[in-house]
């Protein structure tokens, strides 16, 4: 087994290609050396890319997606074809930016939905048409209100960036984890990357992200439902959807 691939997206959400040695294939998929696709992980969905070959061949990357048991990130690449490259063989790698860009979006959106509703988080997903959260909150909640404070943080246009902190460092603010459902992303020099929108919000994420909450439109909270005893999911959408 290879190593594991160097997440270029973690330090640069805009970078849209590069290239990327292949370091293993099997069953699973395609491994690289460095990648910049983001793995479906964290209820955000895996980017689509291209593969080019020095001879121009293209080739389809259907799904990213992360293994449960080893942590490595492998490609999902379109069967119609037969492989045109091998291990050892450099390609240029480009992620599907209108896709993941509409990712990116509802992903600092749902960020602003962490700083409005003061609750743990049970879980949630990223689609490319709606974002959703699930908080083990028992109150209801307004649904015109949130809506409202949701695109005043938008109109706000507050900066968004990164950073890494120490595990003893999150130990010590375990408030800054807010998802019981999904553990923190740590990498191997045992550091856990926040993202903090200015003044508004600051959590451990290890997903894609605008740079400015303007970037993110005027949304609308198109629903929220009681899922259970002690579960309300919020649903968001663009305004122009």
């Amino acid at each position: 087994m290879s190593k594991s691939t160097k997440q270029l997206f973690r330090d640069d959400s805009y970078l849209k290609s590069c290239e990327a040695v292949v370091t293993h294939i099997d069953e699973r998929g395609v491994q690289f050396d460095q990648s910049v696709c983001y793995p479906h992980s964290g209820g955000q969905l895996g980017d689509h890319a291209t593969l080019v070959n020095d001879d121009g061949t293209t080739t389809h990357i259907t799904d990213t997606q992360k293994d449960k048991d080893s942590g490595q990130q492998y490609h999902v690449i379109d069967t119609s074809s037969a492989l045109t490259f091998s291990v050892g063989d450099t390609l240029t790698m480009t992620i599907d930016w209108e896709r993941r860009y509409k990712l990116m979006r509802f992903h600092s959106c749902l960020h602003l939905v962490c700083a409005i509703v003061d609750a743990p988080v049970n879980g949630g997903s990223i689609q490319l048409d709606r974002a959703r959260l699930d908080f083990d909150l028992k109150e209801p909640l307004d649904k015109v209100a949130l809506t409202e404070k949701l695109n005043q943080f938008i109109e706000q246009d507050a900066a968004i960036s990164t950073r890494w902190i120490s595990d003893a460092e999150l130990d010590a603010h375990p408030e800054l984890v807010r998802t019981m459902s999904v553990k923190p992303p740590r990498n191997a020099e045992g550091t856990i990357r926040l993202v903090e929108i200015d003044g508004i919000d600051l959590q451990a994420c290890g997903g894609t992200h605008v740079a400015k909450t303007r970037e993110i439109g005027e949304v609308l909270v198109r629903k929220i439902e009681n899922k259970g005893k002690q579960n309300r999911r919020i649903t968001v959408v663009s305004a122009d959807a």
